[in-house]
């Protein structure tokens, strides 16, 4: 009987993980299927439909705002200029332009093609025109709204941000940007997701009212406050698994029977997973379902152990941090590349503080609806409490390497990680287990360390977008096309995917100054850039750091020589640069200052396309590669390469 249940579980995990990965795909009459067939873009549409939640503030895109419409058939994302008045389940006509959403040219960089499939959107819409033809009530919506509103406006963005946050979870509330980085950098975005702890505090409190009913009665008093709960936060994938596990154990403890925390776990799981496979892919599933694991296996072990150095109540607040953080550690790597260094200690300090903090945000919330005078009074105590927690964020976010950024691991490298997590944290292991875990770590560390420190080149391509990141040895240097704010974002995003925590020197090509001189300051040591139109770097001046090095090989053009360890690349982001440097090489006009530029080239990248004679002329410099931002020409040689209009190109060498 045990092999039969274990088959099934087995049939139906393996159904799971087949659609989870199995690309979502546009129903017939979704609004891409006019894209599809449109003989010219962009294509100009009239839509109706329902917003599905209140818009909301694009990262940095100033005062732009996007918000998920859906319609008779799928999804789209309107984006708008300035953020509209506009609330969830109102009905609206929208005029614009419509196009599909930007798709991500390389893995470790963010797009919104990924995100909006996730929710079933294959269009974004920017809007023109809008009108509004129905205001339908919606009570949940208007309470979430009215409760956040009354929040911020009595402690302010940042505290009444944190204090709705622990009420309705981040996903419903914005929280301001700044503030929100500083608890990822701590160790302590749990705290402002709505996940089982705000779900456990809210049952501490009912389930002590509910003892004199009987059990009907009590069952009942847990079901609406696990209801108000989820009508509050939202069907979010942690929330709901918070909710499902909460309603198993009273039902087996409501029975008479004992609760297995473990069981009740996966039961939950799996069952969330069989109505929404694409879950499995969910950031927030996974690290809320390893976390609760890590609760639930290793923290009362850990204790055990700790308690032989530490009191009992140290040893009892360290053990849920620490096997919380072991657990999670692969998931940090493979989604963010980075770790909260100081996660234990920072969750150590505000431990005492967030039980009371969400019980005040739950009291002060309920006072917004019920008692509206008596909530400036009743917010005082709680908003400094809220400030404290605050303070404690972000001097943990300001310590050096707050977040430890190891780069984002190939996923064999993860598999490889979490089975050394496992066999070390998991105390119902053999001895001779934890000796592989710690072989496992060492090797997973060591392979990691390896690759982070091969010599490479890697070119990201997207529009106006060409990232040139160098690295050797573990520095690296960037040098971009264009210096505009989103070309920054992007290269922050490749920095920290690569485990880089700031560029040794970043060249920026563009003639045009930068849009965001500070973005490009807090990505590099040293930023060179052109103010006037001139150069960033001329005839004679030469950009270097160990191992790294960027020099011009033409005079008045932008062609560069980018030296990495042995490797020596011709840089050619216009048809000008090229011209210049072959009148150069030819002897038709003075040559810059720069002894190696005829020595052999390991590679050249041209940030145009070149003409058939052009490419004539680029076999003449014997170059090993050859790389193109953008689609291959008819007639581009099979030996060399191109990024595509959206994509990138990667040369490693150990």
């Amino acid at each position: 009987m045990a092999w039969l249940w274990a088959g099934v579980l087995a049939l139906l995990l393996l159904r799971v993980v087949l659609v989870a990965f199995t690309p979502a795909v546009p129903a017939a009459g979704d609004p891409v299927l006019r894209l599809q067939a449109a003989s010219s873009l962009p294509l100009e549409v009239e839509l109706r439909g329902r917003l599905l939640a209140d818009p909301v503030a694009s990262a940095g895109s100033g005062h732009s705002c996007r918000a998920l419409m859906e319609l008779p058939v799928g999804r789209t994302e309107l984006r708008f200029p300035v953020c509209p008045p506009l609330q969830e389940g109102w009905r609206l006509r929208v005029w614009g332009r419509l196009r599909r959403p930007q798709a991500s040219p390389h893995p470790l960089l963010a797009a919104p093609a990924a995100r909006l499939a996730r929710q079933g959107a294959f269009t974004q819409l920017q809007v023109q025109e809008f009108e509004v033809l129905q205001r339908p009530a919606t009570p949940v919506a208007d309470l979430r709204r009215r409760m956040a509103q009354a929040l911020l406006r009595q402690a302010g963005p940042d505290r009444g941000g944190v204090l709705a946050a622990l009420v309705l979870g981040s996903a419903v509330v914005p929280v301001p940007a700044e503030l929100r980085e500083a608890f990822r950098a701590s160790g302590l975005s749990h705290a402002l997701a709505a996940s089982g702890f705000h779900l456990s505090v809210l049952l501490g409190v009912v389930l002590p009212l509910g003892k004199p009913l009987p059990r009907w009665g009590r069952l009942g008093l847990a079901a609406a406050a696990m209801a108000l709960f989820v009508l509050l936060a939202g069907p979010q994938p942690s929330v709901l698994r918070a909710v499902l596990m909460g309603a198993l154990a009273l039902g087996v403890v409501e029975s008479g029977h004992r609760s297995r925390p473990l069981g009740i776990l996966l039961a939950s799981g799996l069952a969330l997973l069989l109505v929404r496979p694409d879950w499995l892919l969910d950031v927030g599933f996974q690290l809320s379902v390893v976390a609760t694991a890590a609760l639930v296996i290793s923290a009362r072990p850990l204790e055990l152990g700790l308690r032989r150095w530490l009191p009992g109540w140290l040893a009892a607040a360290t053990a849920v941090p620490l096997a919380a953080s072991l657990y999670t550690l692969p998931l940090q790597l493979l989604h963010f590349g980075v770790v909260p260094l100081y996660a234990v200690p920072a969750n150590l300090v505000v431990a005492p503080l967030l039980t009371p903090l969400t019980l005040g945000a739950m009291a002060l919330a309920v006072m917004a609806v019920l008692l509206p005078p008596l909530l400036p009074l009743a917010t005082v105590p709680v908003d400094w409490l809220c400030g404290g927690l605050v303070l404690v964020v972000k001097a943990f976010a300001a310590l050096p390497m707050a977040q430890w950024q190891l780069g984002r691991p190939a996923p064999w490298l993860v598999l490889l990680l979490s089975l050394a997590v496992g066999g070390l944290a998991v105390p119902a292991l053999a001895r001779r287990w934890r000796v592989l875990g710690l072989g496992l770590l060492a090797l997973a560390a060591a392979l990691h360390l390896s690759l982070l420190g091969a010599d490479q080149l890697l070119l990201v391509h997207q529009g106006r977008l060409d990232l040139l990141v160098a690295r050797h040895r573990g520095r690296a240097a960037l040098v971009s096309g264009a210096a505009d704010g989103f070309s920054c974002s992007q290269a922050g995003q490749l920095a920290r995917g690569l485990g880089v925590q700031r560029f040794d020197w970043a060249l920026l090509l563009d003639p045009v100054a930068p849009e965001q001189p500070a973005c490009w300051q807090a990505q590099a040591g040293l930023v060179l850039a052109s103010a006037d139109g001139s150069l960033p770097l001329h005839p004679g001046q030469r950009l270097a750091s160990r191992g790294l090095s960027a020099a011009p090989v033409a005079i008045e053009s932008r062609a560069m020589q980018l030296q990495l360890g042995p490797w020596r690349w011709l840089l050619l982001p216009d048809r000008q640069a090229l011209w210049a440097w072959q009148r150069q090489a030819g002897g038709q006009e003075p040559r810059a200052p720069q002894p190696r530029a005829r020595q052999r080239l390991d590679g050249v990248w041209l940030g145009f396309q070149p003409s058939g004679r052009e490419r004539t002329q680029l076999r003449g410099l014997g170059a090993e590669r050859v790389w193109l931002s953008g689609a291959s020409p008819p007639g581009w040689p099979s030996s060399w390469a191109a990024s595509g209009p959206s994509g990138s190109l990667q040369a490693v060498r150990g």
